[in-house]
């Protein structure tokens, strides 16, 4: 590690304790006697720059997960690099040393999404373990760069760990759960992002986990991630929970017994100001000055490869240029991952829409000129938004069709206007239904009504969802507008971060499709994809069930009847599900342990790409079967092309009680093709997995 650790012991020798205290808050000053600037550790980059100005917004994480990429997840947090660098850069010129404006991102977000009430399910990649490894690893090393010396931005893997909700309780809820998930759902794409990643920093959550605050965790800190896994970088609290430790967890009486149990555990940088008082602790000798001193060290080492403290930056990133902020090029990309991230989950033949033999389309619903729509939370500011009803347009002038927009209903509200009976807005719907050849509506969440508690504001508890249906009238507008469309394409796209019971959609309408929260350039994505001018192959990276009654409580952290991996129902959309216009034929040609190579054929006259697949199941385990491989394939009408999808080292093992990997005995069964060999996924889809054994 050159020499970053002994510069920053003999800086860290200079300093008082005040001076030393000071620096492991996030609002971190100046110390112009020994030339250390000041820095704002609090940063975000979910799915772009965000909270500080101009940045592209790519679509929010849990979109980002249905391109099952990780290439693609990796091409994404370069550009998202390069921005932050261009920004810091800028600001640094301007003397700003501000919140959002540093180079240490609070991202990514892995936890699991186990439960689809979880208001911050979407910053997630979904509900499975190692399509999130295979994720966040990808992020972590497009965010951070090719040199673990010389970061371009430093990545850092929240929350750790067990945390999904309920958000309203998350400041003093006791996540429990047994060993086998513990070992096998939750933690291992933190153990990767460590092994793998090579990840700066840790956050950890509000909550406890097994009778431990997250932030102060014997088992979670020093145990696992520094004892196990050997994790060297540095750990953050999430904001101001050290506070929650007396205040609603009530372990210890008050703030400096926390704040000692916070840095004795391995808590190196406060989010808050409660560290403030580590002074105190230290001058008290209730904390040892030695734990100040190997926090700032972490600390130190951070901003030195990030080439902050003690030395020149890289070149190859001061001199990223400003006009890197949502460039052309990186809305072209933009653009591509939103075509990629949306999921077609119905199509009765309908789709694509022929827009140049329709005269008129109907553009309906809250979510169908709505920018809130396409952004997600924790993001920046784009300079340019497309929303459906622009893209729809936009193509629509291109084949001299008219296009009716209305609204329909409030996203959430009974009425638009406190002067108007309920349903104020429907009959303009119906009316420009009834004068259109066909229908698109747009409905769905938005990141006002499903997020983290605090940033939310309607009937939800804390960003949570209480149920899965469709918020306000959405539900009565689109049935009225099927009604009214009398036998005419009604195509539903669905915007939102999480799974919605869309049961009367999958029953009624032509077409249905997953939007998540697509970003930018995400109403340009779609309404191409409804004109056919691009393929979509988005699969879903979670569950949609049918109803909450399919559902155990959601504060139970156990995985029975959770996930795809658990669950005994049948689902309405299930987990790697997803259409295509295009048709492909699949063979296995070879496979052994490592990989399966496959031959994939675009059987049909659309040039197209697909997501192959592979599950297993070992015997006598605990899930129905397990994600153990995935690999995307473009292909030509036509065209035929082997690849060979490298599976996970791990799929023919388990870790035990103490986290540690042991074999299970075979005969194994692989299923490798578009979609999981589940029922549901076989009747919509149409074709079915081929199974092989491994021994």
């Amino acid at each position: 590690m050159q020499n970053y650790k002994e510069k920053a012991r003999a800086l860290i020798a200079q300093m008082t304790v005040e001076e030393k205290v000071s620096q492991m808050l996030h609002t971190a000053p100046a110390i112009d006697r020994l030339g250390i600037p000041a820095y704002n550790w609090w940063n975000e980059a979910l799915h772009g720059v965000a909270r500080s100005g101009t940045a592209t917004v790519f679509p929010q994480a849990i979109g980002l997960a249905a391109a099952f990429d990780p290439d693609l997840l990796k091409e994404i947090a370069t550009a998202i690099a390069d921005e932050a660098r261009a920004k810091f850069h800028a600001y640094q010129k301007e003397g700003d040393t501000d919140i959002y404006k540093g180079l240490t991102f609070w991202s990514p977000n892995i936890n699991i999404f186990r439960d689809p009430r979880w208001g911050r399910g979407h910053e997630t990649y979904g509900e499975d373990p190692y399509l999130t490894s295979r994720l966040g690893v990808a992020f972590i090393q497009g965010l951070q760069g090719d040199d673990p010396e010389s970061y371009k931005a430093a990545a850092c893997a929240k929350h750790y760990a067990v945390h999904s909700g309920p958000e309203e309780d998350r400041h003093h809820f006791d996540a429990v759960c047994d060993d086998y998930d513990l070992w096998n759902t939750y933690l291992p794409h933190f153990e990767a992002a460590v092994k793998e990643g090579k990840v700066e920093a840790f956050m950890g959550a509000y909550n406890r986990t097994l009778g431990e605050p997250c932030c102060a965790s014997t088992l979670l800190m020093d145990e696992i991630l520094r004892g196990k896994w050997g994790f060297e970088g540095h750990f953050v609290s999430d904001c101001w929970a050290v506070e929650d430790f007396y205040k609603h967890h009530k372990i210890v009486e008050g703030p400096v017994e926390s704040v000692v149990l916070a840095i004795e555990r391995g808590c190196d940088l406060c989010c808050g100001h409660v560290f403030e008082v580590a002074v105190t602790a230290v001058e008290s000798g209730k904390l040892p000055e030695a734990l100040l001193d190997r926090a700032l060290e972490r600390l130190f080492v951070c901003r030195m490869k990030l080439g902050l403290l003690g030395g020149k930056e890289n070149p190859a990133y001061v001199n990223i240029p400003y006009d890197k902020l949502d460039c052309a090029g990186h809305k072209a990309l933009n653009l591509e991952v939103a075509k990629r991230t949306t999921v077609l989950l119905k199509n009765d033949g309908a789709l694509p829409l022929d827009f140049g033999k329709l005269s008129s389309i109907a553009v309906i619903g809250p979510n169908a000129d709505s920018r809130r729509a396409l952004e997600g939370n924790y993001h920046g500011t784009a300079s340019q938004y497309v929303t459906v009803l622009d893209g729809i347009r936009e193509i629509a002038e291109e084949n001299d069709m008219k296009v009716r927009y209305a609204l329909g209903c409030h996203l959430y509200k009974k009425r638009m206007s406190s002067l108007s009976v309920e349903d104020d807005r429907v009959a303009e719907a119906l009316a420009a239904v009834r004068n259109s050849d066909a229908a698109v509506v747009c409905l769905g969440l938005d990141a006002d009504i499903e997020g983290e508690q605090g940033d939310t504001g309607n009937e939800y508890s804390s960003g949570d969802k209480a149920h899965l249906d469709l918020p306000g009238r959405q539900q009565y507008l689109l049935e009225k507008i099927v009604e009214a469309a009398n036998g005419k394409p009604v195509i539903v796209v669905v915007i939102s971060g999480s799974a919605l019971a869309v049961n009367y959609a999958d029953e009624h309408a032509s077409g249905v499709i997953q939007a998540f929260y697509p970003g930018a350039m995400g109403g340009r994505a779609i309404a191409q994809i409804i004109a056919g001018k691009a393929n979509p192959s988005g699969k879903l990276p979670l569950t949609f069930y049918r109803s909450l009654d399919d559902l155990p409580g959601f504060s139970d952290y156990n995985m029975t009847n959770r996930t795809y991996r658990y669950f005994n129902g049948e689902s309405l959309y299930p987990f790697g599900f997803g259409l295509n216009y295009a048709e492909f034929d699949l063979a296995v040609t070879a496979h052994d342990k490592k990989s399966v190579t496959v031959n994939v054929k675009n059987a049909s006259d659309i040039d197209g790409r697909e997501t192959v697949q592979v599950y297993v199941t070992s015997p006598g385990q605990k899930e129905k079967y397990n994600l153990c491989g995935v690999g995307t394939v473009a292909l030509a009408s036509g065209e035929s092309k082997e690849s060979k999808i490298p599976l996970n080292p791990a799929a023919f093992s388990r870790y035990d009680a103490k986290g540690d990997l042991y074999e299970v005995e075979g005969p194994h069964t692989l299923y490798v093709g578009f979609t999981q060999p589940d029922t549901r996924s076989v009747k919509l889809y149409g074709q079915k997995p081929i199974t092989v054994t491994v021994e």
